[in-house]
């Protein structure tokens, strides 16, 4: 190891730069009373993180006395909505707290969308029997992530590490003791150490080719946590939101139905009436998936001509330009700008795309990480996506995702920043931690960037491993397909060992990056793919074509997935019931 490596020392350590990264900062930061000093890292400038890309909005009961909505009636929903495999007691968790996030946010300044009463309005999403969720027109994500940002920069104990590249996470004897990453402006080194830490990181879309996620969405932190040894839970459940742009799979929000847009076949008919009567588009997003493939596989789709992607009309038309404008702005924008077509005048194309990873890291109610399925490390939280507190089950509600990353960005800031100020000290950079880091520095630098084995595109690994995942893993899946699909992968790991890097240099590597990165996403697809062919069932967003039924007597359980040499090895863990037993789900 260079004598000269950089080693950062802090109290806490928050790997991401997202909605529930930056507002557990935030609430680390407030409840130390900016004693202690918190370090932000990000691969990406921390406004570039993809929460910035949501649209639909945050779900939250705010008027029950004038709507009829209730805490119950949300917690409801929600278990509905996941198939029954999230864990009652996280849902009551969210539908208790994310109310008094949303009002937190407005006294921040994020500008809601309101009446003309000033009320903050609301707006139907799938599988909500009432409208609760809080939107910002179309640009939720946006004026979120900016509020919070601005409002973390007013504290001077917050350090952002833009554009930091984590490469390992530190454990010892089952205790967190901070990262190395790579500081991708100047490619140097460092050793991040810290008292407590959070993993932020996001979920993991990239893995798909057809993606509504960002390109640097490549799911960092579950493979940085499954290769320190964590669980990660129920891997097998990406959601596949049902109205992405084709042929770029940029996100139509749910609020475009929400707003009253219908979805039709090429015949013209709003066929969600086959599939679900009572809710129509608004079905649960699992639901509406699986009616748009069904309606293509069966001839009632169209075809684009320059990717080949079959897919269905989302019909805005009659919402009038005006609506489109003050409600839906941005969709209007980018349907212009990508496929040139304005939705005031004609439907747009859309089919189903990666969009969310249910599954997640291991952790407990308030998001403290497990290292096993019983013991949990003392000192190390994860929150939002990257996280598994398991509110979403087998299949996410659209808006509960952004109150999920408030309100356990809320719980782990304000716990870490607890933990870190009851240890007095500073970390220690030797032995173990000393040892560690310099395995990794010489696993990037002499192994990886000086390798001379070069007779694999990672590039083309990558388009691989995206066709296979589009092809075995999508909407619907069937044994043969997956054994195809991870027979596939595995091979694909193989020849991973032998691609080349082109750029040997340091200053902004982006060439090492994308390998570290897809050495990642190689990982998780196995994990996915390996999860779903074990359970023998239709649950959520994972359909089963030879096992349509979902089966509560042998699989109403949570997959853990732990990390050996022949790959994943799962065991399994009971979902917390509280109030909803489950029943079959009708819309």
């Amino acid at each position: 190891m260079d004598a000269m490596v950089e080693v950062l020392k802090y109290d806490v350590l928050i790997l991401g730069s997202g909605l529930a990264g930056l507002r557990a900062a935030f609430e680390a930061a407030r409840t130390s009373n900016g004693k202690i000093r918190i370090a932000v890292v990000s691969k990406v400038h921390a406004m570039r993180s993809h929460s910035v890309s949501a649209e639909g909005g945050a779900s939250a009961v705010l008027y029950p006395k004038e709507n009829g909505d209730s805490l119950d009636l949300h917690g409801y929903d929600t278990a509905k909505g996941s198939d029954f495999l999230a864990d009652q007691d996280a849902i009551e968790l969210l539908v208790q707290t994310a109310p008094q996030e949303i009002k937190f946010l407005d006294h921040l300044g994020v500008p809601w969308s309101r009446d003309p009463q000033g009320k903050i309005l609301q707006r139907p999403f799938g599988g909500m029997t009432i409208p609760r969720t809080t939107f910002a027109q179309d640009k939720t994500g946006f004026f979120l992530l900016s509020t919070i940002y601005d409002n973390t920069l007013r504290f001077g104990n917050i350090d952002m590490l833009h554009e930091h590249f984590a490469t390992s996470l530190i454990l010892e004897n089952g205790e967190f003791k901070g990262i190395t990453a790579i500081d991708l402006k100047t490619g140097e080194f460092k050793v991040i150490l810290a008292k407590a830490g959070i993993i932020a990181t996001g979920g993991n879309g990239r893995v798909y080719g057809f993606t509504t996620m960002a390109h640097s969405s490549t799911g960092d932190g579950y493979s940085l946590a499954y290769r320190a040894g964590i669980p990660l839970k129920d891997f097998e459940f990406p959601q596949f939101h049902p109205t992405a742009l084709v042929p770029n799979g940029i996100l139509i929000t749910e609020g475009a139905r929400g707003e009253g847009g219908y979805l039709v076949n090429k015949d013209g008919e709003r066929f969600m009436k086959r599939y679900a009567p009572s809710r129509m588009e608004l079905a649960p997003r699992d639901i509406v998936s699986r009616s748009i493939i069904t309606e293509i596989n069966q001839g009632r789709g169209f075809i684009d001509e320059e990717s080949g992607l079959g897919y269905v009309l989302l019909d805005l038309r009659h919402l009038g330009e005006e609506r489109l404008n003050k409600r839906l702005p941005m969709i209007r924008e980018i349907s212009i700008k990508t496929i040139g077509v304005d939705p005031v005048d004609e439907p747009i194309p859309v089919r189903p795309a990666m969009h969310y990873m249910m599954g997640g890291i291991h952790v407990d109610l308030r998001g403290q990480v497990y290292m096993d399925a019983e013991r949990k490390i003392s000192n190390l939280w994860a929150a939002g996506e990257a996280a598994n507190v398991s509110v979403h089950g087998a299949n996410r509600l659209g808006s509960n995702s952004l109150s999920e990353c408030l309100v356990w960005g809320h719980f782990t800031g304000e716990a870490a920043a607890k933990y870190a100020m009851s240890k007095a000290g500073e970390a220690e950079f030797d032995g173990y931690v000393k040892d560690a880091a310099e395995k990794e520095e010489k696993r990037i630098f002499d192994e990886l960037l000086h390798k001379e084995t070069n007779a694999e595109n990672p590039y083309d690994i990558k388009r691989e491993m995206n066709k296979i995942m589009d092809t075995y893993v999508y909407v619907f899946r069937e044994k043969s397909g997956l054994e195809e699909a991870y027979a596939s992968l595995k091979k694909l790991r193989e020849r991973f060992g032998n691609a080349r890097i082109e750029d040997r240099g340091r200053v902004y590597n982006q060439n090492l990056k994308d390998i570290m990165e897809i050495d990642f996403l190689l990982e998780q697809a196995e994990v996915i793919t390996l999860g779903a062919l074990n359970r023998t069932e239709s649950r959520g967003a994972h359909a089963r074509i030879d096992y349509p039924k979902r089966d509560d007597v042998n699989w109403l359980k949570h997959t853990l997935a732990f990390r050996t040499k022949e790959g994943p090895s799962f065991s399994y863990i009971p979902v917390t019931i509280t109030k909803w037993k489950p029943e079959e789900r009708k819309y």
